[in-house]
């Protein structure tokens, strides 16, 4: 399934991924909460091909060969301090996303890209379930600034 996809389109793929779990992990940033939710994130990803077992994109993208062998390139996303503050790091995500989408559209099913999107969002919520706000992670669940961020991501993925 991989010959499909350039490496370079691998690495976009999974970087889209990336940054909106990121993204909804800075909109309410803490020490121990931080780590909780990148474990989280891995996770996802790890499972991802479970999940999708007939998805080519996930399976292209984020499986162990593929990540093993280095045609999946996740680079660490250039986010400024800004970005973080006003929140402008979830609308980013949301173009990368857009973009992965994009580069897809004749090389995958629609049913792929759905799914794919779907995987996105579900990145981002177990990103926002993870922990608790605050410092150490020990407030509520999910904030208002994650339910607000990942209403946004839902809503721009039509998921």
């Amino acid at each position: 399934m991989a010959a499909n996809y350039s490496e370079q389109e691998l690495s976009t793929v999974a970087n889209a991924a990336m940054l909106t779990g990121i993204a909804v992990a800075m909109v309410d940033m803490g020490i121990v909460s931080s780590a909780i939710e990148a474990v989280a994130m891995t996770k996802e990803i790890v499972g991802a091909t479970s999940k999708y077992p007939n998805n080519s994109i996930i399976q292209a993208a984020f499986s162990e060969a593929a990540i093993q062998s280095g045609s999946t390139k996740m680079n660490k996303p250039d986010i400024k301090p800004e970005e973080i503050q006003s929140g402008a790091i979830v609308d980013k995500a949301i173009e990368a996303v857009n973009s992965a989408v994009s580069m897809l559209k004749d090389k995958a099913t629609p049913a792929e890209i759905q799914e794919y999107k779907a995987f996105i969002y579900t990145c981002a919520e177990a990103v926002a379930k993870a922990a608790g706000s605050g410092l150490f992670g020990f407030g509520s669940k999910v904030s208002d600034k994650e339910t607000a961020a990942l209403t946004k991501i839902k809503t721009a993925l039509g998921v």
